[in-house]
């Protein structure tokens, strides 16, 4: 099974799921569904679990959210998170469905993930919140990194699409990959404003644009 294809899980594909995981469970799940591509399934589960390692609580922030799985997977994987917002300035119609089957499965889900139709500007955050992304194109992630900076919010983003005409690379592309200059620069900006930074990676099978970055904000680093 390649868990990069973009093709949609369908009810047909449950049978690839067998076991009493609360992975496959949500795999089957999204499988009922039939909206989702395979890809986005495995690169929601990776990224929420590793930062549910790390950071516990608060209101979940799913910036460019697509679908918004991973703010379900957020609320799932650690059920101490009141609520969660999904926000997109277009969020599938089908994202709905995905929504109501998950909350079928898992009835503690109901009606506490929110979907917003907005400019990711226009979301008020608070140094509580957990602000997450998964592939926000390009500068993109940068927005959502400036935000999260300007609340002290925790955050964790899984960026893609490293434009330069965009994205800082910080003079380093010359040195090394563009793309792992600008999530590099990216990196000492959270560290230069006082955030604890913890960086890893989803498996490369899923997705090569893989690196993940997270970071919390350390009251007395400044």
């Amino acid at each position: 099974m390649k868990l990069s294809s973009k093709n949609r899980l369908m009810p047909r594909h449950a049978d690839l799921f067998p076991n009493d995981s609360l992975f496959h469970k949500l795999a089957r799940t999204v499988c009922r569904a039939g909206v989702l591509p395979r890809k986005e399934l495995y690169e929601a589960w990776e990224t929420a679990r590793r930062v549910r390692r790390r950071y516990r609580g608060g209101r979940v922030v799913d910036m460019a959210c697509g679908h918004g799985l991973l703010a379900h997977v957020m609320i799932l994987l650690d059920n101490s998170s009141p609520h969660a917002l999904a926000v997109d300035t277009h969020i599938p119609e089908s994202a709905a469905r995905l929504s109501r089957v998950l909350a079928g499965e898992w009835p503690r889900l109901e009606g506490r993930v929110q979907y917003l139709n907005k400019d990711l500007a226009d979301i008020e955050l608070f140094s509580t919140d957990i602000v997450v992304s998964a592939h926000a194109c390009g500068s993109l992630t940068d927005k959502i990194i400036d935000r999260a900076l300007a609340a002290r919010a925790r955050v964790a983003v899984l960026p893609c699409c490293h434009d330069l005409k965009t994205c800082p690379d910080g003079g380093l592309s010359n040195w090394m990959d563009a793309g792992l200059a600008v999530d590099a620069v990216r990196a000492i900006k959270l560290s230069s404003r006082g955030y604890e930074i913890h960086t890893a990676k989803i498996p490369d099978a899923i997705t090569p644009k893989n690196r993940l970055l997270m970071g919390q904000h350390i009251p007395d680093a400044l």
